[in-house]
């Protein structure tokens, strides 16, 4: 089995994954980037989570990243150069971000989930988070509009108007505010964070597997036909918005900005927990 590599520029190991116990473990390995999403990593996780599913000794997954981030977002970098991860493959192998095939997708939120890996945290069925996980949508900041669900997700999780406060500011909730709020199912000590979700996946994994699969679809089909639709004005939208809009001028002078403004809303909660 494949093991985390830390700074490995090989995109073969900037998704690793681990199964065991009929449970894949799916991670993020870009820690020298905080996990940001390369055009690498938008073509090859939705392959790998697809091909976990469907493996007969997987029953669930868990998605989470290497320390210390979950997932930063798209990667600045790229998208101020080439803008190359700006738009999801023209013809992706599989639905973007996954296709579960029906078996639970436990996200563990090890870290910050900011823009694109807020997006791909609300696409988990259950989240666990660390108690350093920090949630935020920036696509404002930087110019951008959501696309991948987060639309159409966040407002089922939250509310119009909680999901409405966080992409109209940008601003960091903490991991605590997520629970309350009903995006996250726990909240645990950072060194817990795995076994925990471990511990949820074991507690599925000895449930009957066709059952478990069935009432996955029965939860989608409850929603299917308008979360569909919605998916596909979303995408569209967000298509038209990229295509007008991408200068990488402007997003390199944005991206100062949100890195500053992260760091002042960052340390400003850690004040706050400190003092609680």
């Amino acid at each position: 089995m494949s093991k985390p590599t830390g700074e490995s520029s090989d995109p073969a190991q900037e998704i690793v994954v681990d199964v065991a116990d009929m449970v894949a473990t799916i991670r993020l390995n870009r820690p020298h980037r905080r996990n940001a999403l390369s055009s690498s990593v938008i073509a090859t996780l939705p392959v790998a989570v697809s091909q976990a599913a469907r493996r007969d000794d997987v029953r669930v997954m868990i998605i989470t990243g290497t320390d210390p981030a979950f997932c930063a977002g798209l990667d600045l970098s790229e998208l101020g150069s080439t803008g190359d991860n700006l738009g999801l493959p023209a013809d992706p192998p599989y639905p973007w971000p996954w296709d579960s095939a029906g078996k639970p997708v436990i996200g563990a939120i090890n870290g910050p989930a900011v823009t694109g890996g807020f997006k791909l945290a609300v696409h988990c069925d259950i989240l666990i988070a660390s108690e350093r996980a920090r949630f935020a949508d920036t696509h404002a900041r930087i110019g951008q509009v959501p696309g991948a669900g987060l639309t159409v997700n966040l407002p089922r999780l939250v509310g119009q108007a909680r999901a409405k406060e966080m992409s109209f500011t940008g601003n960091f909730i903490s991991a605590q505010t997520a629970l309350e709020w009903g995006i996250v199912s726990h909240v645990v000590p950072h060194e817990e964070l795995m076994n925990t979700a471990r511990g949820l996946a074991a507690d599925i994994v000895g449930n009957d597997p066709e059952a478990v699969v069935e009432v996955s679809r029965m939860y989608r089909a409850a929603e299917e036909l308008p979360y569909a639709q919605a998916l596909e004005l979303e995408a569209a939208l967000a298509r038209q918005w990229q295509a007008a809009h991408h200068d990488p001028a402007v997003v390199a002078e944005r991206r100062a900005g949100v890195l500053a403004r992260a760091h002042g809303q960052l340390g400003r909660l850690a004040t706050e927990g400190a003092q609680a």
